[in-house]
């Protein structure tokens, strides 16, 4: 049976309160204090299968990883449907809140990305099947667990999925330097809001597909943010127009 690894405090227990299935945690011997003690008591709970192993073996699982003292065996990452991300939306009574990463392959990017996305209320995460990182032990940590509340969806070809977006009533908004101020456009309504890769931004074709163009003023050496520090202030930005919108209404009602 395929399985994944997790690694670090958060992300095992997210793993736990979530409905994934967990096949086993490996304890580091003599490892206690602080949530240890909590992870162990929830995994006994749930009847979880727990070995106290040695740190050199944990650190052969996850090399290079801090990983706290605690990894856990889980069933792969569920894949959900574009079609549960817009039940998801219209469960909360929310216009679509989407984002769509164009080719990242920087697990720490991504994590930090589905992190944000699920602060920021975004009802799923959209990701190529093909050039993307794979949801693994990295990106698992650097979510802090986030990674088991988002939606996730594996899309096949970029520029047809943003085609079925905008059929469904979004507006997609693609992250460029060549756009108008985040600032000044509308992110308010059904949004998708779309990231380019590391180092190369977005496809010429995806940018040619998207609605508008959004950039973020630079005014000091550096011409450009990484992926995730871009996508963390644009998905805040919309998540202040939208909240204002919706304060507006209400003062109108």
């Amino acid at each position: 049976m395929a399985e994944d690894i997790i690694a670090g405090r958060n992300s095992v227990t997210e793993a736990l309160r979530s409905e994934r299935s967990i096949n086993k945690i490996l304890v580091q011997d003599g490892a206690k204090g602080g949530s240890i003690g909590e992870i162990i008591a929830a995994a006994k709970a749930k009847n979880i299968l727990i070995d106290y192993v040695k740190q050199e073996k944990l650190d052969k699982l996850v090399p290079g990883m801090r990983h706290q003292g605690i990894v856990a065996m889980v069933a792969p990452i569920a894949f959900q449907t574009l079609d549960d991300v817009f039940a998801k939306a219209a469960a909360k009574n929310e216009d679509p809140f989407i984002l769509l990463l164009d080719e990242l392959q920087d697990p720490q990017n991504v994590g930090a990305l589905i992190r944000t996305a699920d602060a920021a209320g975004v009802h799923g995460v959209l990701m190529p099947k093909r050039r993307s990182c794979p949801l693994n032990a990295v990106v698992a940590k650097i979510s802090a667990g986030a990674v088991e509340y988002v939606p996730v969806v594996q899309i096949g070809n970029i520029a047809q999925a943003i085609e079925d977006l905008q059929s469904r009533g979004c507006w997609v908004i693609g992250a460029d330097m060549d756009g108008e101020e985040h600032y000044t456009v509308n992110m308010t309504g059904p949004l998708v809001l779309v990231i380019g890769a590391e180092g190369k931004g977005l496809g010429r074709l995806v940018k040619q597909k998207c609605d508008t163009i959004a950039s973020i003023p630079m005014g000091g050496g550096v011409s450009s943010l990484n992926a995730s520090a871009a996508g963390a202030i644009l998905m805040y930005e919309a998540v202040r127009q939208r909240r204002m919108a919706g304060k507006e209404l209400w003062l109108n009602t």
